[in-house]
């Protein structure tokens, strides 16, 4: 089944169709988003750092996060693609986990450009530090090499605009990273209008397809994304444990105002819903097949 993901991703990239991947930071998360109708998953170092109510800082072990993308590629049928943010080390790092994030059933790694420890993109005044372009180039080389399905997609993202280094840098690293074998090129920006982003799409040259994230520019459509021909995924970055923590901020402050449950209840998912996403009816099959 792994392989199928691996190629149904790389062919959507291929033939140029907009590939939507919805975060999640857990398996039940990652049901929800496909059976929203999601073409795949988005395996967030940000969520899962933020269910653990950590900093999205490279606390969290890789262990942790490729654990979590293993239990998530066994619950979905979906391409999972993972965050493995710097690649928790530089390219002998790189080397080692590829292998292992595929084995978990991972169709698609993103690596960014940033130093290891990093800081979240999207923090005011973050410490956004940049490798050296030889030394990412190497590290995007160390995954391509490592692979062992050639339909895995390797993505590198340029944090260049988010260090606030300009257009100019972003393009020159993109080309780069795409020079070093990379499948896909992320550009990630904070502006709170897709201005910057746009300005970058039209004047991308390269020959592979970019990636984007409009968290901080929600007014930008997956219909104006897909009118510019240049892109290839549009990732929804946080908004599953966004929608879990708001969700749970509200049900839990009425509670404590009515002193109970039932100005709630009745508008939250049933314990039957629940026990659906928890796959109930597989395991009664099971039980009618071999509980003998």
């Amino acid at each position: 089944m792994g392989a199928g993901k691996n190629k149904g991703l790389k062919q959507a990239l291929a033939e140029r169709r907009l590939f939507t991947a919805m975060a999640a930071h857990n398996p039940l998360a990652a049901k929800i988003a496909q059976e929203a109708g999601f073409d795949g998953i988005w395996g967030s170092g940000f969520e899962l750092s933020a269910s653990y109510a950590v900093p999205d800082a490279n606390i969290l072990s890789m262990g942790t996060h490729l654990e979590m993308m293993r239990a998530i590629a066994a619950t979905v049928s979906v391409p999972l693609i993972a965050d493995i943010d710097t690649g928790f080390g530089n390219a002998v790092n790189v080397s080692y986990i590829i292998p292992q994030y595929e084995a978990a059933g991972v169709s698609a790694v993103v690596m960014e450009d940033k130093t290891f420890p990093k800081d979240t993109s999207l923090r005011a005044d973050g410490r956004q530090e940049l490798v050296r372009v030889e030394e990412f180039q190497g590290k995007v080389e160390a995954a391509v090499q490592a692979r062992q399905d050639a339909d895995f997609v390797v993505i590198a993202r340029t944090e260049a605009l988010i260090a606030g280094l300009g257009q100019e840098q972003a393009l020159r690293r993109a080309l780069a990273y795409e020079e070093a074998g990379a499948d896909a090129v992320l550009i990630h920006s904070k502006q709170k209008t897709p201005d910057e982003i746009l300005a970058f799409v039209a004047a991308w040259k390269g020959r592979v397809p970019l990636v984007l994230v409009p968290t901080a520019y929600p007014q930008l459509t997956e219909a104006d994304i897909a009118a510019t021909g240049k892109v290839g995924i549009v990732i929804y970055g946080n908004h599953a444990i966004r929608a879990a923590a708001g969700a749970m901020r509200s049900v839990f402050a009425q509670i404590r105002r009515d002193g109970g449950i039932q100005g709630v209840d009745a508008s939250l998912p049933s314990v039957s819903d629940i026990i659906g996403w928890q796959g109930d009816m597989r395991m009664r099959d099971i039980e009618r097949l071999f509980l003998r």
